[in-house]
């Protein structure tokens, strides 16, 4: 494993860091918390030192997970969570899938959610505290964030960020939170599939000191093996339809990739893609979705690999430039998380 400093932080996290989501939500099939916790344990033993939370991830489940595989080296570890979602005041409605909660950035709410946070995590800290996929409202907002410098100067959180979520505020979003409050850290997507708008990161991050934590780099199981053309979704999905077109189009993408993998290269397609993403020299950590022993250790190596060359990684800019040769396809959005 190699570390790299979170922006103007002074943390060292880990290239590879670990999404707890992927343990602490049953969104990915995992319900043995046991597995999750013993997970967690093996990836610390890899070498990977930065965990990315949420008090909404498992309404706190996953919070209390990570006390339970980590606290025993809590000062080993750099804990990220995150806040803004009203998760203690429940409207009676059912809610469906990774349906949208109410959210709340006030100051009273701010410091409730992290007093919850802290316990849970049994920790007297929080390294980075984020806003959970905010809109521009939040990020405008002076209270909020005169709220988190006094967070700070408490000694409650290190270092506060910004979580952007995918269709529920990014692009606008993530400039302003740089180059308005200045925050060190900005969690964002970004894949060889996917380029924009985290592009439009990469100069204004370098301008502001901002380092960039990167989710969702094997673009939601195209770029590690998850999906093959054999891949049929449950026809009581009724989003069944618009994600096979969506599927078969990107596996043609998928396709075009053959130079960045393979014995020749030293790297699977799932280190290829992480190797894609830690190029960008403001990226800090790449959190994969980890959701075995096998991608684990596959995931925690990537470094080690050889990275792309500039070559490759102009080829695969330009790829994406002409959306593969592939004619547009119904996008397949990644859900807040």
């Amino acid at each position: 494993m190699k570390y790299r400093t979170l922006g103007n932080t002074g943390l060292a996290v880990s290239e590879v860091g670990f999404g707890v989501w992927t343990v602490g939500t049953t969104w990915w099939g995992i319900t043995d918390e046991d597995f999750g916790v013993d997970l967690m344990r093996q990836a610390y033993d890899a070498g990977i030192t930065f965990f990315d939370n949420a008090d909404s991830y498992g309404d706190g489940k996953a919070e209390r997970m990570l006390a339970r595989a980590l606290g025993h080296v809590r000062d080993k570890i750099v804990i990220a969570t995150k806040f803004g979602y009203d998760i203690y005041h429940q409207t009676g409605e059912e809610r469906t899938g990774h349906q949208e909660r109410p959210q709340d950035f006030s100051p009273a709410f701010v410091r409730f959610a992290l007093e919850q946070s802290l316990e849970r995590l049994e920790t007297d800290y929080i390294d980075l505290y984020q806003l959970h996929n905010p809109r521009l409202q939040a990020i405008e907002s002076d209270e909020l964030f005169d709220t988190l410098e006094e967070l700070k100067r408490e000694g409650k959180i290190r270092h506060y960020g910004v979580a952007l979520g995918p269709d529920v505020g990014w692009e606008e979003e993530g400039v302003a939170a740089m180059r308005e409050r200045g925050v060190p850290s900005v969690q964002i997507i970004y894949s060889i599939l996917e380029q924009d708008p985290a592009r439009t990161f990469f100069g204004v991050a370098e301008e502001c000191g901002t380092g960039l934590l990167s989710r969702v780099p094997h673009a939601s199981g195209l770029l590690d093996g998850t999906y093959t053309a054999d891949t049929v979704f449950a026809a009581t999905d009724h989003r069944s339809h618009r994600k096979q077109e969506w599927l078969a189009a990107s596996l043609r993408k998928v396709g075009q990739l053959d130079f960045l993998y393979g014995k020749d290269a030293g790297r699977t397609i799932g280190q290829a893609a992480l190797q894609f993403v830690l190029a960008q020299p403001t990226v800090s950590s790449v959190l994969p979705n980890i959701l075995n022993e096998e991608q684990l250790r596959e995931f925690a190596a990537a470094p080690d690999t050889p990275p792309l060359t500039e070559e490759e990684s102009a080829r695969l800019r330009d790829l994406y430039d002409r959306n593969f040769g592939v004619e547009k396809e119904p996008v397949a959005a990644e859900e807040p998380r």
